[in-house]
């Protein structure tokens, strides 16, 4: 009997040995999975980054468990209006999200909860991402986040309106245009339609400071501040600015109501044939305004069909192009009661997940450049942008103005917040209808420049 019970017991052995080779040879193969490996949990908090992502993420997240089964990815999917003050409260609480989709914020890592990447980043990785892309994911050098695209800030055209103007849309695509070509195409793009209603050469909203701050950027200045934290708005090249503003609502090529626009209102003027080029514009405006085309000709909607021209915004004559880019994608966190190392191991894992060469669609969707060279790749011929517009992309990248939040420190980054909220933007509401003059907005940002920064 015992020698029985052995045979038994040694055959038992082996067939649990062969059957553990069995599944740890299996994990190799096809998942990076030990048997050993302890379940897990990865809380995401996204958005919906484009017309498709909801239904773009669960193939994401399958993917990645055909590779890691044991790491559970749990998502919620925020509103755009609510989910940024959901997610601060959470990180007040010290309890964030591990990925939270958003560009990094010098004010996450004072909190001291955001993760750093660095330790991570795999030489396959950092080769996969094109030059100057990490950057954007980084504060002062530390790697923050995984960018998912480039976010760039652009004007567009109404190409019917551009060409019986006689303008060549191509050219500036390609070439770039000055204050003074612009103001040249002004004056031919302003005029009274048939039906008595005025056609401007350009429309901008009054409410937000998008189109100032693309402005001074083709004119020598990043920001208010540059990256060494040194305060730019305090001299000729914001009064030129300001008056080159000033001049286009006088002469009737903006609208005098610009300071009472609203960011809806723009689009519907734009839509209305009521301005030949309208800012800011993003790339997506391709799809967008191609989807209404769609509608129009189903019946859906009434208007008339847009070709939409992707343009750069002017700059000075004397200064360089630049163009206003910024990385957004997936920022990683830890939690006021840390999970350990290898949750955060398992964190970045989902964060690679959720920016590989799949995750790529959301760039090809928003008609922006692909980050990576494996989502470049993955979605070669499938563009959803028109080629012209594509190229159009490309050419403005190549003059990307790199934010300086990048670069401050948390002090210097939330007093310049602070300035453009408290100082820019009621100045800019003056100087759009009228009540100040451009001297006038200069001495005062000189005034408050010195009290707030010290210079």
């Amino acid at each position: 009997m015992k020698k029985k019970g052995l045979i038994l017991l040694t055959a038992a052995v082996l067939t649990m040995g062969s059957a553990c080779s069995k599944e740890t040879n299996n994990a190799g193969a096809g998942s990076s999975t030990s048997p050993e490996a302890k379940s897990d949990t990865v809380v995401v908090w996204t958005y919906p980054v484009h017309g498709t992502y909801e239904k773009d993420l669960p193939g994401l997240i399958e993917d990645f468990n055909k590779k890691y089964p044991h790491i559970k990815v749990q998502t919620e999917m925020l509103s755009w209006a609510e989910g940024p003050k959901k997610f601060d409260v959470a990180l007040n609480a010290g309890n964030p999200p591990d990925l939270y989709f958003h560009g990094v914020d010098g004010a996450y890592v004072n909190t001291g909860l955001a993760l750093e990447l660095t330790n991570y980043l795999t030489p396959e990785i950092k080769a996969d991402y094109l030059p100057g892309v990490l950057e954007l994911g980084q504060i002062q050098g530390k790697q923050y986040g995984m960018p998912l695209y480039q976010s760039q800030w652009a004007w567009g055209g109404n190409k019917r309106i551009l060409e019986e103007a006689g303008i060549d849309w191509k050219k500036i695509q390609k070439d770039g245009w000055t204050w003074t070509e612009f103001n040249e195409a002004s004056a031919k793009l302003t005029k009274k339609l048939d039906n008595g209603s005025q056609q401007y050469a350009l429309v901008t909203d009054g409410t937000s400071l998008d189109f100032i701050e693309m402005m001074t950027r083709n004119n020598g200045m990043p920001d208010v501040l540059d990256e060494k934290g040194a305060f730019q708005w305090n001299d000729d090249r914001v009064l030129n600015t300001m008056t080159f503003v000033s001049d286009l609502i006088k002469k009737g090529n903006m609208p005098k109501e610009t300071s009472a626009l609203t960011p809806a209102k723009r689009t519907e003027m734009f839509y209305g044939g009521q301005a030949a080029i309208i800012s800011k514009a993003i790339p997506y405006y391709d799809v967008m305004i191609q989807n209404r085309n769609k509608d129009i000709d189903a019946g859906k909607i009434k208007g008339e069909k847009i070709d939409f021209v992707l343009l750069p915004v002017p700059h000075n004559d004397s200064a360089k192009p630049g163009t206003t880019m910024f990385g957004e994608g997936y920022v990683a966190f830890k939690q006021k009661n840390d999970k350990g190392e290898e949750h955060a191991k398992n964190t970045f894992l989902v964060m690679e997940a959720l920016s590989g060469a799949k995750a790529g669609n959301s760039a090809n969707e928003l008609v922006l450049p692909f980050v990576r060279k494996s989502q470049a790749e993955e979605f070669k011929g499938k563009e959803m942008g028109k080629p012209e517009n594509l190229e159009a992309g490309k050419l403005l990248a190549k003059n990307m103005i790199k934010p300086v939040t990048l670069n401050l420190d948390i002090d210097k980054a939330a007093k310049q917040k602070q300035f453009k909220e408290q100082v820019v933007k009621p100045n800019m509401q003056a100087l759009f209808s009228g009540e100040k003059a451009p001297k006038d907005i200069l001495e005062d940002f000189k005034a408050k420049g010195k009290q707030m920064f010290g210079q």
